[in-house]
């Protein structure tokens, strides 16, 4: 019985460091967005509004 304990613990553990790094690598993830002058949906949109009004 106590030997089942040891190996349950020590899974809940590693799972949970895992788990940590995860959490920590995907905040770590720079993201970044492409310049206005350089997003072709901008172009788009300008000309619906454009009809619209």
């Amino acid at each position: 019985m106590f030997k089942v304990m040891i190996a349950s613990v020590l899974i809940i553990i590693f799972v949970l460091v895992i788990f940590t790094i995860a959490i920590t690598k995907g905040y770590s993830y720079k993201h970044t967005i492409d310049p206005i002058e350089n997003n072709p949906n901008l172009k788009g949109n300008d000309e619906d509004e454009e009809e619209t009004n």
